[in-house]
């Protein structure tokens, strides 16, 4: 048998495959398993992530109790957080004569006509308006402590 012949003594010609598929084709298989693994392990890992912040969301609501609620109401009618509200007007402790005179004083310098910022004077104005409301609420929490009956 020489040169491709049976042993009928007919030849037999070898031919490739003509399609290039046929070689890709198990490269492409391993590519696409290696990519459905990859979005798996994202896909749990964005999972487990997510739980954990709904998680911690809710522990933190718990943590704010009732007084939390009506706080974080008035940050999201007023769009400034508490924090956000004391850095502006720049005061430690919710004290309403500390609020009302460093209040007056940022109004002034970004007051317009003395070359302040209108932007400036707004986010003075808003600031005010939320620890406004936060003592608001601190006074309604203190006057319903004082009228719940001692048992």
């Amino acid at each position: 048998m020489m040169g491709g012949q049976t042993a009928s003594g007919s030849s037999v010609k070898f031919t490739p495959p003509n399609c290039l598929g046929c070689l890709i084709y198990p490269q492409a298989k391993y590519l696409a398993q290696i990519i459905v693994m990859g979005v798996q392990v994202v896909g749990r890992a964005f999972a487990r992530a997510l739980r954990q912040e709904f998680a911690a969301s809710r522990a933190a609501a718990d943590a704010r109790g009732r007084a939390g609620h009506r706080s974080a109401a008035a940050s999201n009618l007023s769009g400034l957080s508490l924090q956000e509200a004391q850095q502006i007007l720049n005061v430690s402790k919710l004290s309403p004569e500390e609020v009302q005179k460093n209040y007056e004083h940022l109004f002034k310098v970004n007051d317009k006509s003395v070359g302040g910022s209108f932007y400036l004077q707004s986010k003075v104005v808003r600031a005010k308006e939320r620890l406004d409301e936060e003592l608001k609420i601190q006074a309604q929490e203190d006057r319903e402590k004082g009228q719940k009956p001692h048992t």
